[in-house]
This record gives structure tokens, sequence and C-alpha cells, in this order.
């Protein structure tokens, strides 16, 4: 503030100034006033000085003062890297802002623009790429790339590596190499810019954070990359293939059911970046397919670690959905994504191995579904399935929790095994079902197939319970004072296990049969009853250290024998017959008691409801022969049905002079109608159509609470209608309207339910018109 009252011995000088006794003048300002003043000529000074050292540089002015160039935006050129890494499926990749999604081994394309003309003389750029919340260079998840003005790379394929592509002023093209061996997941970029002078940054760096995510999926079409698979065929089917089929049903009776992968579907990579979050697996390991692989069989399950999948094998279901109304992987990990990470209701083996294949496909990985019927669950590792019975023949339930799948699905991937010898590579059985722990978690695989084949189940991973499931011999033991171990074997089958193991055939589409099966069971396990089967068994029992459950002697010579006859088909709403043919083959009359039953079952072997019992007493004279059938209707079997419409008919036999036991059993699945579908109108994007479902009702008793689900890739996501009462043999017609919105081949899935009749599926491949 000026001072206007005039000092003592002053003389007539303007207000607001005095003279000193040197006679400099000096203003009166306020503290407060005077230090802005000079904070402001101070600043103005230091601008004018930087303005004048950039002149003599030869650069130009920088509004606020000088600084490192700056980006302006970061294009990655999405649709285009897509086409190049066979990423271009992704619906992540659509859209108003599409996600960079690529394939390691292979280099990518992306341009920054910036604030002002790029200058590499003057401009110093580096590129951070990191993995994780805490990069590291020594761990290969934190790379640096400095941008020189080389248009060639400089570093071999298996280092990162950056070349100039194109430069146009203040716009840059770089072109990036990403080695084969780095880990999947999302990888995030930082833009580091800083002025130099003379060799030397004049200025502290600029940072610039790309806001996208760089995702980075494993490359089966890059011969570097462990998961490389060289026939393109495969790949297509293994890889880009997003429906398939998963075979269920029994043994003489497979049944393919469609099962939509949906691995490009939007919410499918997020989910799987979760899953692999909630794994728990270094940011290191996930480069390694072995370990990727082994997580996700830990994961898909939710026991330890909360995944994906919570699995019932029996009613009730109320709280979630049932097993068998889910038509695809899709639905299953959106709810999960979206909630956060709460395990799904419910699933079985087959829901499991579906969305496992999700998974794999979506990441890159290799991966088919396979189905083995009549699948051992060892659970004691002796590589047998034991039933016990005591001193008087009855059967000792609670002995062991051995048992016999009527099918079971797992998955297998593809990749290199360098931590096994040479050959071992190729198809790698995995299991998600929750059956045993290894290593503490309910995890299995991956198992070498070739191992299994060889019964080399002293190779990583989880080989000895693999090796069971398709090769176990079903042994029945009885209390015995008199052996060293205190059982004796009464007999041994060492053909009821792994009977039939399949997968989708190649390039094969089925929707009214199932003429796209592949029967792989020569991939697992030599041809049964040949001396190559029996060395691999006998191998495989010294390696486990049980191998006088395979040495004891079979029991003595029988004179009567039984046979009970396989049911071939029984459709549902048909009678179907139990019958055993008995043949007395001594010279002496036979006493036989006999026990026919019919059950019906869960897939995994366990009863659920008894269907009708049968017994008697009678004798055989020298060389009769008789035949023994119950007559089983549909009024005593329907209401009994569970899941998957399975029943399991045992026979049991004693002959009185003898003491001869006999007993076998016999599986089929009822047979229930296909949905028939119609298309309507012109398939094309954009444009509406019609889908017709037709459905007869095959029972003679009405259908309620029906409903019917659809799902199609690129067409529609699954949603689900109910429907009215269907009167007993009653066509019934359902129509609905969908509008599709991707091109090319795709296939509708449909599903029928109600109280009476469920796991009703039909589907139908149509062409969607651009």
């Amino acid at each position: 503030m000026y001072g206007y009252g005039r000092t003592r011995g002053s003389t007539g000088t303007m207000p607001g100034n005095m003279i000193t006794s040197n006679g400099r003048s000096s203003p009166r300002y306020s503290s407060e006033r005077y230090n802005d003043y000079m904070r402001d000529l101070l600043e103005k000074m230091r601008e004018e000085y930087e303005r004048r050292r950039l002149e003599r540089l030869g650069l130009d002015r920088l509004d606020g003062g000088p600084s490192a160039i700056e980006v302006d935006t970061v294009e990655f050129y999405p649709r285009d890297n897509a086409r190049e890494h066979n990423t271009f499926m992704y619906d992540l990749v659509e859209g108003v802002k599409p996600a960079l999604i690529l394939r390691r081994g292979q280099p990518f394309y992306l341009a920054i623009r910036f604030k002002r003309n790029y200058n590499p003389q003057q401009d110093r750029l580096k590129l951070e790429i990191g993995f994780g919340p805490q990069p590291l260079i020594t761990k290969g998840t934190l790379v640096m790339l400095p941008v020189s003005g080389s248009d060639s790379f400089t570093k071999d394929k298996a280092q990162w590596d950056v070349r100039l592509h194109h430069h146009d002023g203040a716009v840059i093209t770089l072109q990036i190499q990403i080695p084969a061996t780095v880990a999947v997941g999302v990888w995030k970029m930082k833009v580091i810019t800083q002025l130099i002078s003379r060799g030397q940054p004049n200025l502290s760096p600029v940072t610039h954070e790309c806001k996208d995510n760089l995702y980075v999926l494993f490359n089966p079409w890059c011969k570097e990359d462990s998961v490389y698979m060289e026939d393109e065929l495969k790949r297509k089917e293994y890889v880009l293939n997003d429906v398939g089929k998963i075979f269920t049903g029994s043994f003489k009776q497979p049944v393919g059911r469609r099962w939509i992968f949906g691995q490009f579907t939007d919410s499918v990579l997020p989910a799987c970046m979760l899953i692999l979050e909630r794994s728990g697996l270094d940011y290191t390991a996930r480069s390694n397919p072995i370990k990727v692989v082994r997580a996700i069989s830990a994961m898909i399950n939710n026991i330890d670690d909360k995944g994906v999948l919570e699995g019932r094998w029996q009613e009730p279901y109320d709280d979630g959905v049932a097993p068998w109304m889910w038509t695809g992987s899709s639905a299953i990990l959106e709810q999960y994504l979206k909630t956060g990470g709460v395990p799904v209701k419910y699933g079985q083996c087959w829901v499991f191995a579906g969305v496992s294949n999700t998974v794999s496909r979506a990441l890159g990985l290799p991966s088919r579904t396979v189905t083995n019927y009549e699948s051992a669950h060892d659970t004691d590792d002796t590589l047998t399935i034991d039933k016990w019975f005591d001193k008087n023949g009855d059967k000792i339930d609670d002995a062991t929790s051995d048992s016999i799948w009527n099918f079971h699905v797992w998955n297998d991937c593809w990749m290199t095994r360098p931590d096994l010898p040479t050959g071992y590579g190729g198809w790698q059985a995995y299991d998600a079902t929750p059956q045993e722990t290894s290593e503490g978690v309910y995890q299995t695989g991956p198992a070498s197939l070739l191992a299994i084949k060889r019964g080399e189940i002293g190779y990583m991973y989880d080989s000895p319970f693999v090796f069971s499931e398709v090769n176990a011999d079903i042994v029945h033991w009885q209390e015995d004072d008199s052996s060293e171990i205190g059982w004796k074997k009464l007999k041994s089958k060492s053909d009821q296990v792994g009977r039939l193991l399949l997968t989708k055939k190649i390039g094969v589409d089925d929707d009214f049969g199932d003429a796209d099966a592949e029967d792989i069971t020569d991939q697992y396990k030599n041809r049964e009853g040949t001396d190559e089967e029996r060395m691999v068994i006998l191998n495989a029992a010294r390696s486990s250290g049980f191998n006088y459950a395979f040495n004891l002697p079979s029991p003595e010579k029988q004179d009567v024998s039984f046979n009970l006859l396989d049911i071939e088909k029984v459709k549902i709403g048909q009678t179907f017959h139990v019958t055993v043919n008995i043949e007395n083959q001594s010279s002496e009359t036979r006493t036989v008691s006999v026990v026919l039953s019919a059950s019906s079952v869960y897939y995994t072997g366990i009863t659920a409801r008894k269907i009708k019992r049968e017994n008697g007493n009678f004798s055989l004279q020298p060389h009769q022969k008789e035949v023994l059938s119950v007559n089983v209707t549909p009024d005593e079997y329907l209401e009994k049905l569970v899941d998957y419409a399975m029943v399991k008919l045992y026979a049991i036999a004693t002959v009185k002079e003898t003491q001869q036991t006999w007993s076998e059993e016999d599986d089929f699945m009822v047979e229930k109608p296909n949905l028939e579908l119609e298309i309507r109108g012109n398939v094309q994007v954009g444009t509406p159509f019609v889908l017709v479902i037709s459905l007869t009702n095959p029972l003679k008793r009405v259908l309620d609470n029906c409903f019917f689900t659809v799902e199609a890739p690129g067409v529609t996501g699954p949603f689900r209608v109910t429907y009215r009462d269907i009167q007993p043999e009653e066509v019934a017609v359902h129509v609905v309207r969908l509008i599709p919105q991707k091109p090319g081949p795709r296939k509708i899935v449909a599903t029928f339910s109600s109280r009476q009749l469920i796991q009703v599926v039909g589907s139908k491949q149509v062409e969607v018109l651009d």
C-alpha cells in the first residue's frame, strides 16, 4: 500500500517514494504485495530465459515452458491386428471401443500421435509394458523398449523388440515383437518421453499411461509357442470352433448333446482373467501352459478357491440351475463375472468340461472334451475298483468308495511337455470335476495320453488316477481267514472299464445323429484282451505296489452258466424286460436262487430310486436251460427316472449245492425325442427371421411346468420362455423371432424341459448372410 503522509525532513517528492541517504528511491510496498511482485517478475524472467535457450537450440517454444514431447493419442489398431492374430472373432474386438487381443509370438502395430512434431534427435521415447500389479524385469513381467530410428527388429524372436515402421510429422507407427514365451493375460503399456540435448536429458520424463488393456493369448499358429498345432483343420476345431458336442448316455447308447462353448462372447475373456487372478497362479507361471491348465482344472470347480461352478449330483436344484438346463458356457461365465466371482449353481462333469473347454480355447489353448464310458473312480490308488463281500457272500457297502460312472467327461489339451521325456507331448488329459485331491487341491492333470497308454504312471500330473479311469480292473473280494491278506479274490473283470472314449470329430457336424463322434479309445489304451493291454496294466500295477490284485488266481470253474441279456434301446413310455438265461452244465440237479432288480441311477453310478425287484428259487435238472424275465411298465418307472433317464439292471444268483455265486449288471438310457427346428424367412444380419420349435409329447400324460431355452452365438444370447401344458401325444409348436448380429455359419441350440420330461434337445445350422 502506498503511504500518503510526509515523513519528517522530507522534501517535496511524489507520494509513495522516499529518498534514502544515498539518494536512491525505494518502493514502499507492503511485504505481501512485494513478494507477489517479485515472484511474478522472476517467473517472467525464467520464461524469457527458457525461450531464448530453446531458440538457440533451434526448438519451437512450448506453451507453459519447455517440456518433453507429449502424447496426444495412442492407436492400437485392434481390428487390423486381430485379423493378423486370428482373434477377430472375439466380440470385444467389435463396438465403439474395441479391445486389443493379441497372440504371443507375433508382432503387432500401433501408432502414437504427439502434440507436436516428433524429432528423434531431441525426443527420447521408450515403451514400458508391464504385467501384474508389480511388474519386474527380472521376472519377465516388465519390459522397457527404447524406440530408435531403426526400421528393422534388432533382437531375435525370443525377445521383446520394437521398430519404427513409419514417421510423418507428429505421428509415428511402431511394430512390437512379442516373444512366444510371455505370460498370457492383461498387459498394460506406458509411453515415456524425455527432452534431450547433446545426448543428455534436459528435463524430467513425461509418462503417458495407455488406458487400453493388451490381452495376450497363447498362439497355436506359432511354431515357437509350446501350444503350437500344425494342422489347420485341428486349429479350426480345437481353438476356433465355438459350438461343439459333448457325449453323454451309455456305452451302448452314446448320445451327443450340443454345447455352445461361446469362447468369443464378450464376457468370457474378462471372466478368464478373473479366473487366473483368483487362482493365485504366479504371474511368471502364466507363461507356462502346463501351469495354466492345472489352474483351470482347479478353478472351474468351486472347492478350495471359490471357483466358477458348484457341483451337485442329485436333486434338489431349486436354488440354482439344474446342470442339464445349461446350453453353453457363456451364461455361466457371465454370471461368475457379474457377481465378482460367486460360484454358479450347479454343474456336473460335462458342464465342468464344457466350461473348461471354453476357458482353454478363449486363452488360445487347443482343447477338446472327452467322454469315457464306464469310467472308474479309484479312490485308493490301487488301480482297481474293489467290491467286498463277507464270509456269507453279503456285500460290504461301506468298505470302499470306489465306483463306476456310466460316463465321465473331462478334457484334453494340446502342448509340449518339456518337464517329461521326449515324446510325451501332444494331448494331455485334465479334469475340473472335483473327484480327488492332487497336491491338496481338487484338480487333475495335465497327464500325458502317451504316458497313460504305456502305464507310465510316475509322470506328472495325476497319471495314476487317469490311468485307473480307463484301465482299472473290477475285482470282487471275499473274507478268507486262511489267506495271507485276509481276503480271497472271487473274480476279476478286466474289460468293463474304459469301454469307449469319444470326442467330436474334426470338421463334422450332425444335428440329427452322432456321425460327428470320433472314437479315440486307442489314444488312451491298447485294445482290451491283447497281450499289450495286460502288460501295460501289470507294469502300472508294479509301479503302484498293488500288483497282488492282478496276480491272484481266478476262482474255480463253475458248472451253472448265467447271462443277463443287454437292453439296446428303450424309448420313453415303452415297457422293457429284464431277462437272464440260465443253463445247468452239470450232470446233477442244481438249486438256484435268483434276484432281478431295476433301479434309476445317476450317471455317477449311484442308485437313485428302486424301480422293481423280483426274486425266486427253483431247481434245474441236469443240462436244463431256463429263461427268467421281469417286465417293467412305464407306470412303474416314469416317476422314478432322474437326470439322464438311466436305468441299472442288477442280477445276482447263488447255487446251493456248490456255493457258486454270480452277479452281473447292465445300464441303459431311456431314449427321449428330439426337438425339431425349422427356419422361416431370410437369415441376414439385422433382419428378423422366425425359428419354429416342434415337440411331440411321447407320453400318455400331460406335461406341465414347461419351458424352452434358446441360444445361438452371433444370433442371440441364451434366453428362456415358459410354455403352456402339453397334452398326451400332442405336437406342440413354439415360435421365436430372432435377429442375427454376425454373418457366417451359426448354430442354434434349443432345449425343452417339464416336470415329467427333461433334457429334450435340438439344434440346427444356419448360414447368416451379411
